[in-house]
């Protein structure tokens, strides 16, 4: 069975087409959206998505979240005596992604095919589809979330020409994107955006403030209430879409503090990120060579667009009302229908996607400037957002007498320093010696859909060709490998499926009941005694009214909390 991810920084959703349609799949809790929260308790069991975010509040030291914005780096995250790095996490919500579709779908899921943020650089996608082998996906394909979005959103469903911006503000990340479709064919004009700006960063603004006006010093609060300042803020944050003027009351240090932050105040708080929103519109619509007026349709995406704040921002910015579509899962459903797509289902109707390059490849040359020989200049071969598949071809020359071999480097990015740009790879290839100038080589880059960069170089002279493709910064795993590394997984005690609700009731009470204090507190502990007796007799009828009771009872208590 084909499925559709949604590797989200904050949630995650899986779905897969059938029946002529997409499908969302629930999780083991029955909710489509799965935090990417990852947690170890203190038996060494491992914790995912929901019950994983809410073990986070008591244990933060225990708990990893928004790694995907280390995606392709070496950043190592400790959870409790281990380190673990963002694809060895990711991989953790992959598999239980997957196992919770073999269990929906009642049938096997091998293959995949996974969105990423348009702005992922090769390292990041190669890092992505890493993390899907290790979880035991063949990951097919590997597309961009806006892209995703403009298929859910269904461009061209009428026939009609039309130019779409999608503005994708997740939890963690930010992108924009700008598309055409025509004749059946969604052709992606121009990708701009920041890895490191999401709803979270929006969330932090609001909890920064909050403790400036409270006059609390952030560097005196422990990991544990700083998150529950976080998760405040997070609550408060939502309410401005009623309320003008909500309030943000959290308990720090026994006591609970209390105070009302208007709109304009979060609004002045939020100016700085706001005007990160910017830089990335003006780059693709300036790339693209679109002025806002030609574009048709405007589509926001990614749960952080829900804010007032932001929905105010688009539409001052665009001066237009964005198409509605749900921003929490229009991804996985474009995803979903990408599946169908690729299935050649002949209940949906034949698209042919094209995308960009979203980042400059190029090499490092030395250029007479003039006055002296510049060796550290960047030589861009393949322009960012260019159509891809594409290949270009740059024929350069030796640059010192006598010199017998050159090195070739394989760069990403921007910067017309080379040296200030990512290297992706590097090889040599010998020539002949002689006089500076006097041998050619033609350097051929091929990048392709799947984001695989071919590089050959070829000397003119002797016909001596080599050749390298990239694929990640690691090498790419093999099956032995991949195998390995689901063994090293392993061995970490995974939650059974019908028990993981009774655990996560328990953790939210726990939660609760540090929380309150007095006459609340001591009704918390009752019901959590009186859960713990029922889940006892392990009678599962029994234990699921127990828990649809405690649960109700603690969504009173929490109401009283935030009143």
């Amino acid at each position: 069975m084909l499925v559709g991810i949604d590797l989200g920084t904050t949630n995650s959703l899986i779905a897969c087409f059938r029946n002529g349609e997409p499908e969302l799949i629930p999780n083991r809790l029955g909710s489509f959206l799965t935090p990417s929260v990852v947690s170890v308790d203190e038996n060494g069991t491992l914790l995912v998505g929901e019950t994983a975010k809410e073990y986070g509040m008591l244990h933060p030291l225990n708990t990893a979240k928004v790694f995907k914005r280390s995606m392709g780096t070496e950043k190592k995250y400790s959870i409790g005596d281990m380190q673990m790095s963002a694809v060895e996490l990711s991989s953790i919500i992959l598999r239980s992604l997957k196992e919770d579709a073999e269990h929906y779908l009642q049938c096997p899921v091998e293959d995949a095919i996974i969105s990423v943020p348009a702005y992922f650089n090769e390292f990041q996608r190669k890092a992505t589809k890493e993390a899907g082998e290790a979880a035991g996906l063949n990951v097919v394909r590997i597309i961009n979330e806006p892209t995703a979005a403009a298929i859910a959103y269904g461009m061209g469903e009428d026939d009609k020409d039309e130019r779409c911006l999608v503005f994708d503000l997740g939890g963690g990340t930010f992108d924009v994107s700008i598309l055409e479709y025509y004749k059946n064919i969604i052709e992606v004009h121009a990708i701009a955006g920041n890895n490191f700006l999401g709803g979270e960063d929006f969330t932090a603004a609001l909890a920064s403030l909050f403790l400036q006006k409270a006059a609390i010093a952030p560097e005196s609060l422990d990991v544990r209430t700083m998150n529950r300042v976080m998760k405040a803020a997070e609550i408060c944050k939502c309410r401005y879409s009623t309320e003008n003027s909500p309030t943000l009351s959290v308990t720090i240090d026994g006591a609970l503090v209390e105070l009302q932050i208007p709109l304009a105040e979060y609004e002045k708080a939020c100016e700085d990120l706001l005007d990160q929103l910017r830089k990335p519109i003006e780059r693709s619509l300036r790339d693209a060579n679109v002025r806002l007026d030609e574009i048709d349709r405007l589509v926001l995406v990614g749960g952080a667009t829900r804010l007032p704040i932001i929905r105010s921002f688009v539409v001052k910015t665009f001066r237009r009302i964005p198409s509605l579509v749900d921003p929490d899962t229009a991804v996985a459903v474009g995803v979903a229908l990408q599946c169908g797509i690729k299935m050649r289902d002949e209940e949906i109707k034949e698209v042919v996607l094209t995308d960009v390059c979203p980042f400059t490849l190029g090499t490092r040359v030395s250029m007479d400037n003039g006055y002296f020989d510049e060796g550290d200049h960047y030589l861009p071969i393949i322009e960012r957002n260019t159509v891809i598949p594409v290949s270009r071809t740059e024929t350069l020359y030796t640059a010192h007498d006598g010199q017998t071999r050159v090195n070739v480097e394989i760069l990403q990015g921007e910067s017309r320093v080379a040296s200030n740009n990512m290297q992706l790879a590097e090889l040599s290839i010998p020539v002949p010696p002689g006089p500076k100038g006097k041998e050619s080589l033609d350097i051929t880059y091929t990048y392709d859909i799947n984001s695989l960069l071919e590089v050959i170089v070829k000397v003119n002279s002797t016909g001596v060709t080599r050749k390298i493709i990239v694929q990640s910064a690691s090498d790419k795993l093999s099956e032995e490998e991949a195998e390995a590394r689901m063994e090293r997984l392993a061995y970490l005690k995974q939650s059974p499926r019908d028990e993981e609700p009774n655990k996560l009731a328990l953790l939210r009470g726990e939660r609760v009941y540090e929380e309150t204090t007095g006459w609340d507190r001591e009704a918390v502990n009752r019901a959590i005694m009186q859960f713990e007796r029922v889940l006892a007799k392990q009678d599962r009828r029994e234990i699921e009214r127990a828990r649809d009771e405690l649960n109700k009872f603690l969504d009173r208590i929490e109401m009283n909390i935030l009143e």
